[in-house]
């Protein structure tokens, strides 16, 4: 079991950050995912596995002027 922004998801061997936004059917473009401490962009979503037990954050891209 993982969290992801603090509400709990199943979690499964192998899993990716690009496996997890596609479980959740989520179409933001996140430029960063947050896996406990470490900050993972968008060009490794497809390799960074994450460990099971995990706190996962999903970052939205604010822009403004």
């Amino acid at each position: 079991m993982i969290r992801v922004n603090g509400k709990r998801q199943t979690w499964y061997e192998g899993m990716t950050l690009k496996d997890l936004l596609e479980d959740l059917e989520d179409l933001h473009h996140y430029a960063v995912i947050r896996i406990n401490d470490k900050h993972v962009s968008r060009p490794y979503f497809e390799k960074t596995l994450i460990p099971d037990n995990s706190e996962v954050f999903l970052i939205s891209l604010i822009a403004g002027g």
